[in-house]
């Protein structure tokens, strides 16, 4: 099962200090598992806003040293080359203890695409290989859709059509296994409704 997925920055944003990130877009899934204290809703959201925020800070870092040894540099976003950056993007995965962020042990696979990063955080015992093709297919339809390395693309304004995304694509967080034909039914059935 995934346990939440980030849409976030890599590079500072005006606002932001250098080894900052902001997230643009993050949903959980499953039931809110609380370390056992009792804390009001509005103290359980933002501890959980400041795992999640650790781990935007954690691939962020991760996806800087990656390209600082591997000396790319990071292009300016162009509209319409999304297939492109998308085959140059960034990968990898890293482990999370028990009881960093999450109550279990957790992997982070992320994409590093340009200056935003997609995140997926899955149970340890999911398929990986599986985990990656599902965060290349929300990454490819978010940024072939909804032009998110647009200039002005505002993720924030276009958060219900990730969420129909996601619906669609991990839906409750369960990882889908799709075949040639299930995922082109897919394909379209998200292409209609992003045309909206």
């Amino acid at each position: 099962m995934v346990l939440c997925f980030l849409i976030h920055t890599l590079c500072p944003v005006s606002p932001l200090a250098a080894g900052e990130t902001r997230i643009l877009y993050a949903r959980v899934f499953g039931p809110d598992t609380g370390d056992g204290r009792d804390f009001t809703p509005e103290q359980r959201r933002l501890v959980q806003k400041e795992k999640l925020h650790v781990v935007a800070r954690q691939v962020r870092s991760t996806v800087g040293l990656s390209r600082e040894a591997s000396g790319s540099l990071s292009a300016e976003p162009v509209l319409g080359e999304e297939a492109v950056a998308l085959g140059e993007a960034d990968r990898g995965v890293f482990s999370l203890g028990n009881g960093e962020q999450f109550p279990d042990r957790s992997v982070v696979l992320w994409l590093g695409v340009q200056s935003l990063a997609f995140t997926l955080v899955c149970r340890p015992h999911e398929n990986l290989l599986l985990a990656e093709g599902a965060l290349r297919n929300i990454a490819r339809h978010c940024l072939e859709e909804l032009r998110l390395l647009g200039p002005g693309a505002e993720v924030l304004l276009k958060s219900d059509r990730v969420d129909a995304l996601l619906h669609r694509l991990l839906p409750h967080g369960q990882l889908l296994f799709l075949n040639h034909r299930f995922a082109f039914s897919l394909d379209k059935e998200i292409a209609s409704y992003v045309s909206k």
